[in-house]
């Protein structure tokens, strides 16, 4: 187990994609040496150590580099559940040193053409430039010996093709580029439903779920090949709903594209008329089914998703620097796991995604209500609630074993008691739909903007819920 990371290397060292001199190579060597014993580097070329906590992130089994997914938990990875969170340690350590602050820097995707080369040459350089012994002496002597690494590693880690940082980037003034953001800006408390595209090449049961929900919902989601099982790709899903006379919200996996591809899924999205997306990082490959696609390493994470977005819509550029020459028009939604990891740490990730730039959250399933308000007054101290519109994921339980399934869910925590409850009831599927409808009326007071329904295979309940719960009345203005 290397000496500063608590976990093993998930993977074997990169080796580099181009032919080096041979003293780069001799000293790519010596770095492979020192660094994998000590963090069990895995020669990435874009060392972040500094910023989180001297811990690699790159240990996460999704090479996450920005934030734990939405499975996370103090007790271990979910993918592999025989080593830790390696993001619940970084934040761990990082709340010892006091430097959670620097957990809010949105930290870029991988520079490939550095993977597997050594960076040390590439610091000297950058020290050098920055002034060389003297600045290095003076950051010594600094009551914060961290500087040193501030002080030159920001250039590195920041490049100009990035330049990420820890402030907010909202979103520019504008008119509301899709109904569902116009509504969000009127006050209106709005209903969304979720539908899993078909396992098919016809479109004919999603036309359907479409057409039953279109009187009830202000907006349909499509997920993105969940729980990484193919399905029909959101884009298609949601230009038939576009056809249908629905607006759309088109979640997009960053475990199904990397850069290039979301750069171009995003920009065909925008011509076919869909403006409403959520970033995601998905589902990790071994949850699908076997054979399991490739497990090592994700291109881009959900922040990097965002950000780079954002930058496309505000400022017309791709990530490489060309102009767009109609940027796409966008309001930009992330996911918010009130019940993965400790709630605190969530808030960070939260923070991040909405200084990156999201818009609008929607939450995963909500099961604790208590729970839920803590959560939710946790968000408003960090100041999100007026700067980001929040829609509370609720669904009814179908049976006793959907409730046990659910809580094997990364992300979802159903309380005992309402298992306990569905056992002993002599009709558990109408218990679940009450306790769904329970749930409503405790949550649609608190301070949300809207209900996201995640009844997935299950889409027929909306209606009901919708009319039993009082829901309809309450989509009026505020």
């Amino acid at each position: 187990m290397p000496g500063f990371t608590p976990g093993r290397r998930w993977q074997p060292a990169y080796y580099a994609f181009h032919n080096d001199s041979i003293p780069k190579k001799i000293l790519a060597t010596f770095e492979r040496w020192v660094k994998g014993p000590l963090f069990g580097c895995r020669m990435c070329g874009n060392c972040l150590l500094q910023e989180t906590a001297f811990i690699c992130p790159m240990e996460c089994p999704k090479g996450l580099r920005n934030g734990p997914c939405g499975g996370s938990t103090g007790e271990h990875c979910y993918v592999d559940p025989t080593r830790p969170c390696i993001w619940y340690k970084i934040y761990e350590r990082a709340e010892k040193l006091g430097r959670t602050d620097e957990l809010l820097e949105v930290l870029p995707p991988l520079d490939w053409e550095k993977v597997g080369t050594e960076q040390w040459w590439d610091l000297f350089e950058i020290w050098k430039k920055k002034g060389g012994l003297k600045p290095t002496i003076e950051a010594v002597k600094s009551k914060d010996r961290m500087v040193i690494f501030e002080h030159f590693m920001e250039e590195y880690r920041q490049p100009d093709w990035w330049q990420g940082d820890d402030q907010p980037h909202p979103a520019p003034a504008h008119e509301p580029v899709s109904s569902l953001e116009e509504k969000l800006v009127n006050g209106q408390f709005v209903v969304t439903a979720e539908v899993a595209p078909p396992i098919s090449a016809t479109a004919v049961d999603l036309v359907k779920k479409v057409t039953m929900l279109k009187e009830y919902v202000d907006a349909v989601n499509f997920t993105d090949n969940p729980s990484a099982t193919s399905r029909m790709s959101p884009l298609a899903s949601s230009t038939l709903c576009l056809q249908n006379g629905v607006e759309p919200i088109m979640q997009i996996a960053a475990r199904d594209y990397n850069r290039m591809g979301v750069q171009s899924l995003v920009l065909g999205a925008a011509a076919l008329g869909i403006r409403n997306v959520l970033c995601l990082t998905g589902d990790h490959a071994r949850l699908g089914p076997e054979p399991h696609s490739r497990m090592d390493i994700w291109d881009l994470d959900s922040i990097q998703m965002i950000w780079l977005l954002r930058r496309m819509r505000d400022e017309g550029k791709f990530l490489d620097q060309r102009e767009i020459k109609t940027p796409p028009s966008l309001f930009i939604g992330a996911a918010s796991s009130p019940n993965s990891s400790e709630q605190r740490f969530q808030v960070i990730r939260e923070t991040k995604k909405v200084n990156a730039g999201a818009q609008y959250f929607q939450t995963n399933l909500i099961y604790d209500v208590d729970s839920f308000k803590t959560y939710l007054d946790m968000l408003d101290k960090a100041g999100l609630l007026g700067r980001a519109y929040i829609l509370a994921g609720v669904t009814p339980i179908r049976s006793v074993k959907a409730a046990y399934m659910m809580n094997n869910v990364p992300g979802v925590k159903i309380p005992t008691s309402i298992i306990e409850r569905m056992e002993k009831s002599a009709d558990p599927k109408e218990e679940g739909i009450q306790i769904g409808l329970e749930l409503i009326e405790q949550i649609k007071d608190l301070p949300i903007n809207g209900i996201h329904f995640m009844a997935v295979g299950w889409e027929s309940i909306v209606p009901r819920m919708m009319e039993e719960s009082g829901l309809q009345p309450k989509r009026m203005a505020k």
